[in-house]
């Protein structure tokens, strides 16, 4: 016979943006819990709602499974002295498994006897286990907690009520005063409190206090209902994913509505009016077919229809109070200059251990020609790229990103056009900031690359360089997503970027000037080089790459983050092969007698491989091979050089057949290690293959 369990927790109103991530925790949580103690299950409903998180286990056992397992303890030799009377080590040991000395049995486990005892323990039953449940409820974690009353206890929001319910039965445990029962509660002003009789009627009783505790069949009901308006008025209505998630957890009885605002509204640029509605106020905007803004707008109320004129005024008179400050800073923003609002910048604060704006500007415009250059910007480009450098953070200053961050860049590149200047570096001010999410919209010009690449390595080198280093989760300026930004737009580019050498060449810039940069860099930042790295493991874990491969890749003397990518993306598509296995072993085998080549040359023995130091044909035909691929090592692709090196592997082998690397004459010895170790060296420029799991 199995069961259901119902576990309801009651709070005041979360912020919307938790609900979903937070009830996925308490299913996870919970599947885990059952796991851990023996209970097993057919499914986990999830519930959600602003003032709810609940789950239901559907299918669960009457019990515990039970446990029979056969125990191992000290040896006999330990657990009985001459006399055969038992030691402490085995009285201990049986009382710890819950047995008694008359359970003993002697197994030779290698020759040796050891203690054995056989443990049943049998199952507990599920209501004897549930009330331990309380722990899983506690366990959740948020981005924020609070405190309330006098409970040290913290949570996202007060828990108002708890409901536990096996099938038909209470199920008791206790959280900060709050003890579980059957009683839950209906909408805030719709519904009232509400007696669950039955795990599996919870939907059906709180729809009945006007909650929709479902939140895929509440955002169903609300994407038909928009849809409905949307139709009814030959409108066009884009339901943003993470807005409309936003809106189905602001509300537990969804009733869409529209409103609109004055048509001179419109003559503000696009962007504001959909950030006032969207970010500001949670509507929907509404476009005709062709995809223009119209002057109306979609929200969701949380209730019914009764008195929605009310509703829809309110909402109106508050869109319209900030799109009249939005008309506002406009207006008064046309009479400031690009010039006048760079200059202001010299007093706005960076951070107080770098410098301000301005002073980042400086170094930002630095390192973009530095980029630019080495990526192979034209004149034309570079050029844009110093005007776009100069200016891209100006409107940091102006009244409309005061009032809408979100806006920062967008309103530059606005008012960057309005002031005449060239397309390519108003397109760029606005492209810096990409991407503003881990897997967001990169920039689509190569200008604005290169400064979203530039402006984001001289964030990473500045605060490393002040020793404000991300650690656990704790990340206040972003690194990790800004590195994890360079890394996407470097690839989609594919352009070059070497770590070591461009941190040299920008420390050199830098420090030649540090009056005018603000700060001074170290020449050599190593915890730089490996942090980037770790988020380009990052990168290649998110596109399936194997785990050996990644750290094959990325623990090499190469550096340049494509080819780190594109070798990944080569033993990827390649480890399949048939020559995969018989290739990798030979360089492998190449590379650790090679590391001891790089000894020599630490020792200051001379590098060069010497002919007339070899004894046999197989010495001389691997030696002509490798000289062929080094000469050609620059001029080829990587996949070229990888097939290059993986074709060495029969002249390898045949190598190792007729000679022995370690002879006892030391100039010959030291000859062959020289010879393994160019090959080394160059296995090395593609990836460490010896870190390759390779297939038996």
């Amino acid at each position: 016979m199995t069961h259901q369990f119902l576990l309801e927790i009651g709070l005041e109103e979360m912020p919307a943006r938790v609900v979903t991530p937070s009830i996925r925790q308490l299913k996870e949580k919970t599947a885990q819990f059952l796991e851990t103690n023996r209970l097993s299950f057919d499914s986990i409903d999830h519930f959600s709602t602003p003032r709810r998180l609940a789950i239901r286990i559907n299918g669960l056992a009457e019990k515990q499974a039970d446990i029979e397992e056969e125990a191992k303890g000290p040896a006999k030799k330990i657990a009985q002295d001459a006399e055969g009377n038992w030691s402490k080590a085995a009285e201990g040991f049986v009382r710890g498994q819950g047995m008694t000395t008359a359970d003993i049995f002697y197994k030779d486990i290698k020759g040796v006897e050891y203690v054995h005892v056989n443990k049943f323990i049998p199952g507990k039953t599920a209501q004897a286990v549930l009330p331990l449940i309380a722990d899983v409820v506690k366990s959740l974690h948020f981005p924020v907690s609070m405190h309330w009353g006098n409970h040290e206890f913290k949570y996202i929001r007060p828990i108002h009520w708890l409901v536990g319910l096996l099938d038909d039965q209470v199920i008791p445990f206790e959280l900060v005063a709050v003890t579980s029962g059957r009683t839950s509660r209906g909408h805030r002003f719709l519904g009232s409190e509400t007696e669950i009789d039955h795990a599996a009627n919870y939907e059906e009783k709180l729809a009945a206090q006007f909650v929709y505790v479902n939140a895929d069949e509440r955002q169903a009901l609300i994407e038909t209902q928009i849809a409905t308006l949307a139709k009814n008025n030959q409108w066009h209505v884009a339901l943003d994913e993470d807005l409309l998630d936003e809106v189905n957890n602001l509300v537990e009885f969804p009733t869409a509505f529209a409103g609109s605002f004055a048509e001179k509204y419109l003559a503000i640029p696009e962007e504001v009016l959909v950030t006032s509605m969207k970010e500001h106020q949670r509507y929907f905007d509404v476009r005709d077919s062709a995809g223009k803004l119209l002057p109306f707008f979609v929200s969701v109320r949380n209730g019914n229809g009764e008195y929605l004129e009310n509703v829809v005024k309110g909402n109106e008179k508050v869109l319209t109070a900030r799109l009249e400050d939005a008309e506002f800073f406009f207006k008064d923003d046309q009479a400031l200059t690009i010039d006048e609002c760079v200059n202001k910048l010299r007093n706005v604060t960076f951070h107080e251990k770098i410098g301000s704006i301005y002073e980042k500007m400086q170094r930002v415009s630095a390192i973009a020609q530095l980029i630019g250059q080495e990526v192979g910007l034209t004149d034309t480009e570079l050029s844009q790229l110093d005007r776009a450098a100069a200016i891209y953070k100006f409107d940091l200053v102006t009244n409309m990103v005061g009032e809408f961050p979100e806006l920062q860049g967008i309103m530059g590149e606005k008012y960057a056009l309005m002031q005449g200047e060239d397309p390519a570096v108003a397109q760029a001010i606005r492209e810096h900031y990409l991407p503003v999410s881990s897997e967001g919209e990169l920039p689509e010009s190569r200008i604005g690359a290169v400064l979203a690449v530039a402006d984001k390595t001289d964030s990473v080198l500045s605060f490393f360089n002040v020793g404000m280093i991300p650690s656990g989760s704790n990340d206040p300026y972003a690194l990790r997503r800004q590195t994890y930004g360079i890394i996407r737009i470097v690839i989609q580019m594919g352009w070059n970027f070497p770590l070591v050498r461009l941190q040299h060449q920008i420390a050199e810039i830098i420090n030649q000037d540090s009056g005018r940069f603000g700060i001074e860099l170290a020449q050599t930042q190593d915890g730089v080089t490996e942090f980037i790295k770790g988020r380009m493991k990052q990168f290649l874990s998110a596109r399936g790459i194997r785990h050996d491969i990644i750290e094959a890749v990325t623990n090499t003397q190469q550096s340049d983050l494509a080819t780190m990518a594109e070798a990944a993306t080569i033993l990827k598509e390649r480890h399949e092969d048939s020559d995969f296995k018989p290739s990798i072993e030979s360089l492998t085998r190449v590379m650790n007698l090679g590391a001891k080549g790089q000894e020599l040359l630490a020792q200051g023995v001379e590098e060069a491989v010497q002919p007339v130091l070899f004894e046999n044909e197989a010495e001389k035909q691997l030696y002509e091979a490798v000289e062929q691929v080094e000469a050609q090592l620059n001029q080829r692709t990587l996949s070229e050089n990888y097939e290059a090196l993986k074709n060495l592997s029969p002249l390898i082998e045949a190598y190792f057949n007729d000679t022995m690397v370690m002879a006892e004459d030391e100039a010959v010895r030291e000859n062959r290690l020289r010879q393994l170790f160019k090959i080394a060296r160059m296995v090395l420029s593609f990836a460490s293959l010896d870190l390759l799991i390779v297939k038996q």
